[in-house]
């Protein structure tokens, strides 16, 4: 009866070790076009529809001191957007609490302060259990620098739905880095 037990333990353990092991490799075979994600209109977003442009994924916050990045954005966002660059904002409160509004207040904020085009998405985890798919899959298939320190983290996504590069809060999107990685891309 013993050795039954410990066989059912053994069992158990080796079937949820490659259970979790399909759910990474699973994971690691994707690109960022195989996400959706809701707009901050409500509507589904398959990514699958900016297939064969870059990306620049930035979780955003409306009560930041990075909060003046929008203007820069969206300068990005029209400097880019002919050469097949998408600037998507993901707004997340995770960070100090510094984006507190639903998800009119927010994209009203950004329309009336920033005027803001480029697409934004409702308000989502950035990290940890409850990230939103696309920001664990950057963590699974890029690393711990992909997982969002602060508001305005950036990750950069090739045409091919890889991500290439993050870049910390601090770093200003018209920056020479960011627009260097940008013409290399483009």
């Amino acid at each position: 009866m013993k050795k039954n037990k410990i066989f059912i333990i053994v069992l158990i353990i080796i079937l949820n070790f490659f259970t979790l092991t399909k759910i990474a490799n699973t994971m690691e075979n994707k690109s960022f076009y195989d996400f959706e994600i809701t707009s901050i209109n409500g509507e589904k977003i398959n990514l699958e529809k900016y297939k064969g442009n870059a990306v620049l994924l930035v979780n955003v916050a409306s009560n930041c001191g990075f909060t003046k990045q929008y203007d820069d954005l969206q300068d990005l966002w029209d400097k880019y957007k002919d050469r097949n660059l998408i600037v998507i904002g993901v707004p997340s409160n995770q960070f100090g609490g510094q984006e507190p509004g639903n998800n009119e207040q927010i994209k009203k904020f950004c329309e009336v302060n920033f005027k803001i085009t480029f697409p934004m998405t409702i308000k989502y985890y950035v990290k940890g259990d409850n990230a939103h798919d696309i920001y664990k899959w950057a963590k699974t298939t890029y690393g711990n620098s992909a997982v969002p320190k602060w508001n305005f983290h950036k990750i950069l996504i090739d045409k091919n739905g890889i991500i290439i590069n993050t870049f910390a809060s601090f770093t200003n999107p018209l920056s020479k880095r960011i627009i260097s990685e940008l013409e290399n891309i483009l």
